[in-house]
């Protein structure tokens, strides 16, 4: 198993220490890009994929359950897991 997929398989166990430099990793695995907006908010963005919005998280890198919860539903609604 590559590194990918031992992270998507980590993100899919929904821990509660999932950083943002992980979920940076998971999302451009998928195709996507990060773009910065105004002070905390990021999108990513894909070719033909649907856009994330989310806040990075400061000053500890973990990301709350709910947003992971808001990726995961992004991913699987556009099957890409």
């Amino acid at each position: 198993m590559g590194r990918q997929e031992k992270l998507k398989e980590r993100f899919l166990t929904r821990p509660s220490d999932f950083t943002w430099s992980e979920l940076v990793r998971l999302l451009k695995g998928y195709g996507y890009t990060l773009q910065r907006n105004k002070g905390s908010r990021r999108v990513f963005k894909g070719d033909g994929l649907p856009r994330i919005y989310l806040h990075e998280p400061h000053p500890s890198k973990v990301i709350k359950q709910c947003y992971l919860d808001d990726v995961r539903e992004v991913l699987e609604n556009g099957d890409l897991i």
